[in-house]
């Protein structure tokens, strides 16, 4: 049953070598109301519930951890970065088990959250802050989107494909760069137009960007907006032209119009890192989430299979079982 609840934050500032406390009543968060000996905390991105892609998958992961281990959740939609903190420090005080920092809006306020309560679990997903409490979930979004690319480049009728981006930051940077070099792998004839909305919470813009891409040639266009990209996905819908998904499937979301989705599971990394809180063996560090660990890849084209052409897909399968492999290297361009 959710319950709405008021959180207490208590917020520390190093003053001449003091520590002052201040607490902040008010911030809202949902509560899962569950008899568990595991207590987790989740604070999301600021794209928010309800984007049907990122922040909701890591959700289906608590989902799933609830029922399959008994734990109970906490989470916080924020609304801005400004108070990511502060969010943080509410499950901190409250000596929650684990708490989730999910996205990398939250690296540099987990940093000093993590060294002022070395006694508090957390982990983060997509960055890596390097302290002895955090475990840090990180995706190979480039090699996922490599696949997309494949698809995209065989399935071209013009040539021109579009791809729309939330913030351009360095980890949407790996969605674009692994999917021009998905593209370019079996057709370098192609073209790769690109736009960032500037935000994961803009689906009209991001039906704008679509548009305008189709306008200029683009016959099929990948987001990696968050939100945002629902509009690309409903513009696709209403324009004739094909939209790739991301994170979560979301071809569902306009079947025979959304020829894949190049799923993100992050509801696989939080529901395993839960597993490793309950069995006793999580550890701080790297974990990262590829092609072969399942972390990354397509959807299963459960709309779309009378429409690719069996040659396509092979040619996808081929490009995964070589990047496991490591014939294929796709390049993060992050690194």
């Amino acid at each position: 049953m959710l319950n709405i609840s008021k959180t207490k934050v208590t917020r520390m500032f190093r003053k001449s070598g003091c520590v002052m406390v201040v607490v902040l009543v008010g911030l809202m968060a949902m509560t899962v109301t569950a008899s568990a000996e595991q207590r987790v905390g989740i604070v999301f991105s600021t794209g928010g519930l309800g984007d049907l892609s990122f922040n909701d998958a890591a959700l289906h992961g608590l989902q799933k951890a609830k029922r399959d281990m008994g734990i109970s959740f906490q989470f916080i939609e924020p609304k801005d970065v400004e108070h990511l903190e502060d969010h943080l420090i509410a499950f901190a005080t409250e000596n929650y088990d684990l708490v989730f920092a999910v996205g990398f809006q939250h690296e540099s306020a987990l940093k000093q959250v993590a060294q002022d309560f070395p006694h508090i679990k957390f982990a983060i997903v997509d960055s890596v802050v390097s302290a002895p409490n955090v475990s840090s979930l990180v995706f190979m979004e480039h090699d996922g989107s490599f696949l997309v690319g494949v698809l995209a480049g065989m399935m071209t009728e013009s040539n021109i494909v579009g791809f729309v981006g939330g913030l351009e930051v360095p980890i949407i940077r790996k969605f674009q760069s692994g999917f021009e070099q998905g593209v370019g792998s079996v057709n370098p004839d192609a073209r790769v137009l690109v736009d960032y909305a500037q935000s994961f919470r803009a689906p009209a813009l991001g039906k704008e960007l679509a548009i305008s891409q189709n306008k200029r040639g683009a016959d099929i266009v990948y987001h990696a907006s968050g939100a945002t990209g629902i509009g690309v996905i409903f513009a696709a819908q209403e324009n004739g032209f094909y939209a790739i998904g991301v994170d979560s499937v979301q071809d569902h979301l306009a079947p025979g119009t959304v020829l894949t989705s190049m799923v993100k599971r992050v509801d696989v990394a939080v529901y395993e890192t839960i597993r490793s809180l309950v069995e006793g063996d999580l550890q701080p560090g790297e974990r990262h989430f590829g092609v072969a660990e399942g972390g990354v890849g397509t959807s299963d084209f459960q709309y779309t299979r009378d429409i690719i052409p069996q040659a396509v897909l092979d040619a996808v399968e081929s490009a995964k079982t070589k990047i496991i492999s490591g014939e294929i290297v796709v390049i993060d361009p992050t690194r």
